[in-house]
């Protein structure tokens, strides 16, 4: 009988080929890591115990697919991986004419064997007001094929037999990686890439490629202000903010920066030059899972400080005054999730997203030029349908981690 490759294993070794990947494609994701080791070396003394030996491998990355089908090959790609879609985020609501969920482990086991996770955005043709420019998306898109047909097959191996046996496994990573590999030659012409930028640059990037190029690795580090200082220290071209909460003594959520999307020359179907503008590097420091109520209150103060005017950093830091800044006060008021430990209890990570951090991450990389959607609302089960399954609830996943504690 084929002894199979855990699932836990092929994550593992999928997040580090795709890290080594990312760094020879875009070296300044290299200088990050490398930032990110300095201060997580330097802040080790205050990583909870179950952060510390996962911090060090952890990473997130980004793609975008163009139809349902693409989305679909990606739900049964990742679940290879023991990776599941958590959440639904409506960027339309933001100006992005896309809807998302993340793949990622689910369980504490398996998020502390490796955390890896992949956000993943579906592009909306429906907001292309443009009939002919919509009907020429729509044609590229439909031309393409992201996953070769020994992906394609592998993937039914492994759902058919539950997995994969070394050999088998070592292919499927292979084909895999190039799923989400950078490919210069763009499969439009040079006028119908101007035209698609010209209508939001997230869309020429998603329907101008072949294939759904991975547009940023993150690795998570304990401190996220000394990180961007450094960056700007070492000259890199950074955000002029961190998106998420304010600096605290007891981190929440998730808070997010990165270094400007690259400019890369790209050589069109009818063998015009041009440049592209998309991918870049990011760093994120991943503080409390909040229940809904912390949630509630989370969005409240940052829709205080959106909506404040002048100095945002400043009034960032007032609008979450109401916000308790200490673990048991937010466990008394059921804030935040939290598990027992032999030594009292700990917070669990935030291992989702933010969909206001996210758009704001995207907005800054795509351009000065980037203007809004026009977005209605997206649909959560239009999504599910494209998906082929239902994305999971993020916070009966925590709730269920909470419940279980931890052994000695």
């Amino acid at each position: 009988m084929t002894e199979f490759v855990p699932a836990d294993t092929l994550r593992a070794r999928f997040s580090a080929a795709m890290s080594a990947m990312y760094r020879e494609e875009v070296p300044l994701y290299a200088d990050l890591l490398a930032i990110v080791a300095d201060v997580n070396a330097r802040s080790e003394a205050d990583l909870a115990s179950s952060d510390a030996a996962r911090m060090a491998q952890e990473r997130h990355g980004a793609i975008r697919v163009g139809t349902g089908a693409e989305l679909a090959q990606m739900r049964r790609l990742f679940a290879v991986m023991g990776m599941e879609p958590v959440g639904y985020y409506d960027l339309g609501a933001a100006g992005l004419p896309v809807h998302s969920t993340a793949f990622r482990p689910v369980t504490a086991a398996a998020l502390a064997a490796n955390p890896f996770r992949v956000f993943c955005s579906l592009l909306r043709l429906d907001l292309i007001d443009e009939a002919d420019l919509r009907d020429t998306a729509a044609k590229a898109l439909a031309s393409r094929r992201i996953c070769s047909e020994r992906l394609l097959d592998l993937m039914a191996m492994a759902e058919e037999r539950g997995g994969l046996g070394e050999e088998d496994a070592a292919a499927f990573l292979a084909e895999a990686l190039e799923v989400f590999r950078w490919h210069a030659e763009a499969q439009v012409a040079g006028a119908d890439y101007a035209r698609l930028h010209a209508r939001h640059p997230l869309i020429a990037d998603i329907v101008s490629f072949k294939g759904p190029h991975i547009n940023h690795l993150t690795p998570r580090t304990v401190d996220i202000d000394a990180a961007q200082a450094e960056m700007i220290a070492r000259g890199i071209d950074a955000k002029d903010r961190i998106e998420g909460p304010p600096r605290r003594k007891c981190p929440i959520l998730l808070r997010q920066t990165s270094f400007k999307a690259l400019s890369e020359t790209i050589r069109f179907a009818d063998g015009t030059g041009g440049a592209h503008t998309a991918r870049f590097g990011e760093i994120e420091q991943r503080g409390a899972a909040l229940t809904p109520g912390g949630r509630e209150l989370y969005d409240r103060c940052l829709a205080e400080a959106m909506a404040a005017g002048g100095d945002y950093e400043a009034a960032l830091v007032a609008a979450f005054a109401p916000f308790p800044d200490d673990w048991d006060a937010m466990r008394e008021a059921g804030l935040a999730w939290f598990r027992d430990t032999p030594n009292g209890f700990e917070p669990l990570v935030w291992e989702d997203f933010l969909p206001v951090s996210a758009a704001g991450i995207f907005r800054s990389n795509l351009g000065d030029e980037a203007g809004e959607a026009d977005a209605s609302g997206g649909s959560q089960a239009e999504f599910e349908q494209a998906l082929g399954a239902p994305v999971a609830d993020m916070f009966a996943l925590y709730a269920a981690q909470a419940d279980q504690p931890v052994a000695a």
